[in-house]
């Protein structure tokens, strides 16, 4: 009995260990988002209450952005990094600290499989987060890396942005309230079902082997900072680049992506489709499409194309989409894009008919 005791401890050990990591990994995300996302939420959630606002359009005004400059690219470059740095550097780091934290298998058990169920998982466990996608990027390159299926790790990137509640809460005090069902009944059709159709259609998905998981177990090469510095290593080198490089090539182009319109198209089928695939396209911060919308809508936009936006603008971007490009197939990401712009439609197509 001793021997067979002895030959146990190992696994218990280890068994402890990951315990212990998965621990320190869910202090480390509580601590990093109280600061740069719960606490700074509830202050602007009073402030919305009381003003019914929660700033200006990052866009500025439609009249004076509707024409290119250098000078208005590079404004709209610093605006958005002075808001979004903390978060994109919480993602990065939570998604390297993700990778050598949480076991493998743990995650697979739970994410790692095709059915709904996980899809639903990875998509409520976004719902904290209230990440914007560029920032939630690197926290699905990190589930990817653990083997979770396509599915949970889309509805986790797609989760965060569409189902923040801190956003939402937002949307009830400024716009309409029918702009805030819109919203979520988009946030929950993209998040569990498009995310779930993808994860069943992406062809490179393979089944993992939980057996040979649990056999194998986490690579453990080097000491845990070593593992994390490669890891974070890894994430800069290749996401940082491609996204401040796309960041600048959009706000060079969004005088093209959001051109001033005619009366007769501010409510048209042409604007909703228009402004479908823009919000599909650029980038934003969290929650900046309330106060675009609010702008917009001031300046003459109708609640059609109001609505495609703020369908659209958080869901994805096309940085976030270069983010994550590794971790997913391009058929996939191509699917998850095309949906993105068709919710945005029927959402500007319900936002004609009930506005």
């Amino acid at each position: 009995m001793a021997v067979a005791d002895n030959s146990m401890q190992p696994e218990r050990q280890s068994g402890k260990n990951a315990v212990w990591l998965a621990v320190l990994f869910i202090v480390i995300a509580a601590i990093g988002l109280l600061y740069v996302k719960w606490w700074p939420y509830y202050q602007k959630s009073l402030l919305a209450a009381h003003t019914h606002s929660i700033g200006t359009s990052i866009l500025g005004d439609p009249g004076k952005s509707a024409q290119f400059s250098w000078n208005g690219t590079f404004q709209y470059v610093i605006q958005y990094f002075q808001a979004i740095w903390k978060a994109a550097v919480l993602g990065i780091l939570l998604g390297s600290l993700m990778q050598v934290l949480l076991p493998t298998e743990w995650l697979v058990k739970v994410l790692g499989k095709t059915s709904f169920g996980s899809t639903v998982i990875a998509g409520a466990s976004a719902i904290p987060g209230m990440m914007c996608t560029c920032c939630a990027a690197p926290l699905a390159v990190g589930l990817r890396k653990k083997q979770v299926s396509t599915g949970a790790a889309l509805a986790f990137w797609i989760g965060n942005p569409m189902l923040n509640p801190a956003t939402l809460i937002f949307m009830a005090f400024v716009l309409p309230w029918k702009f805030t069902v819109l919203r979520i009944l988009a946030g929950l059709v993209l998040t569990f079902g498009v995310s779930y159709l993808a994860g069943r259609i992406a062809k490179s998905e393979q089944s993992v082997d939980i057996s040979k998981l649990a056999a194998v177990g986490d690579q453990n090469e080097g000491s845990l900072l070593t593992r994390w510095g490669k890891a974070a290593g890894q994430m800069l080198l290749y996401l940082v680049p491609a996204y401040l490089l796309s960041v600048v090539i959009l706000s060079a182009a969004r005088f093209w992506l959001f051109p001033q319109i005619n009366q007769g198209d501010a409510n048209s089928m042409l604007g909703v489709v228009l402004f479908a695939i823009s919000g599909m396209l650029f980038v934003i911060p969290t929650a900046a499409e309330i106060p675009i919308v609010q702008t917009m809508m001031s300046f003459g936009l109708g609640a059609g194309p109001a609505a495609a936006l703020l369908v659209t603008l958080p869901a994805i971007s096309l940085p976030s989409l270069i983010m994550v490009g590794k971790s997913f197939s391009k058929q996939t990401l191509f699917f998850v894009a095309a949906s993105c712009v068709v919710i945005g439609i029927l959402g500007g197509l319900a936002g004609i008919m009930l506005f």
